[in-house]
């Protein structure tokens, strides 16, 4: 791990790195648990009859958990992303302007790559 140049001191960045790694675990393991129970249910449809409200149930509880694993996937990008900046020395420097990012925005979102003010534009541009 390199010094960082974004001035945060060495270990509030060490205790960010131990909660992105322990983060990155728990969306890996809430990936594989979906995955695992979207096979399941996709196992049981191959036997008997089913009601088509039974259908109708399965294929709407499979989006939920499809937007779920999608929403953690992003997550789970970004987490990559900053534990990477945090290796490279630039963990709490926007990746988009390079401007340090609050500390304070870090505490609540660790894995935050972008200012506020920036992150809001890209919400809006979407």
């Amino acid at each position: 791990m390199k010094t960082p140049k974004s001035g945060l001191d060495a270990a509030f960045v060490e205790r960010q790195r131990q909660y992105l790694l322990r983060l990155r675990a728990s969306l890996v393991a809430a990936a594989e648990a979906t995955e695992s129970d979207e096979a399941e249910v996709k196992g049981d449809r191959g036997g008997g009859a089913m009601e088509a409200e039974d259908d109708a149930q399965e294929l709407d509880a499979l989006e939920r958990d499809g937007n779920l694993v999608v929403r953690d996937v992003e997550r789970l990008e970004r987490v990559d992303r900053a534990l990477q900046k945090i290796e490279e020395g630039t963990y709490g420097l926007s990746d988009s302007s390079g401007k340090p990012i609050p500390r304070e925005r870090l505490e609540a979102v660790p894995e935050a790559l972008y200012t506020l003010s920036e992150e809001e534009v890209r919400e809006r541009d979407r």
